[in-house]
């Protein structure tokens, strides 16, 4: 190809895409730069003195169990899947034997990750001691 063809019906629609998304990039670094070279890194001290009274402050790592993301995941992931169950349901009489069948085995299938989830102990929940 010789020369390029400026006259396509989505390229305007392209090229606006790319500039928002280099725009976004930009605006999203600078104001990163700015921000840290802004921010007061001096004030650790003060968020770790005593205000009053009370026990000294220790610093603790904050840390979340994964079992609450492992959780989530399940749940929107089975989630997901009953969503689809919805058309099918809507639209029974039309999809016939093929479509029962078709759900019978969509079911199976999910009933056997529920089980092998459960198998694995992905649905314990660990108490915190």
């Amino acid at each position: 190809m010789t020369h390029m063809d400026f006259a396509h019906p989505y390229f305007g629609a392209f090229v606006m895409f790319v500039v928002t998304f280099t725009a976004f990039g930009a605006t999203v670094w600078l104001s990163r730069y700015v921000s840290r070279k802004i921010a007061r890194l001096d004030t650790e001290k003060l968020k770790t003195t005593l205000y009053e009274c009370g026990p000294e402050v220790t610093k603790q790592p904050n840390t979340i169990s994964t079992q609450f993301y492992l959780v989530a995941l399940l749940f929107i992931l089975f989630d997901v899947e009953i969503i689809f169950m919805f058309p099918w349901a809507v639209n029974f009489k039309l999809l016939g034997w093929f479509g029962f069948v078709e759900m019978l085995l969509f079911i199976t299938l999910l009933s056997i990750g529920f089980l092998y989830a459960w198998k694995k102990g992905a649905l314990e929940w660990h108490s915190i001691k």
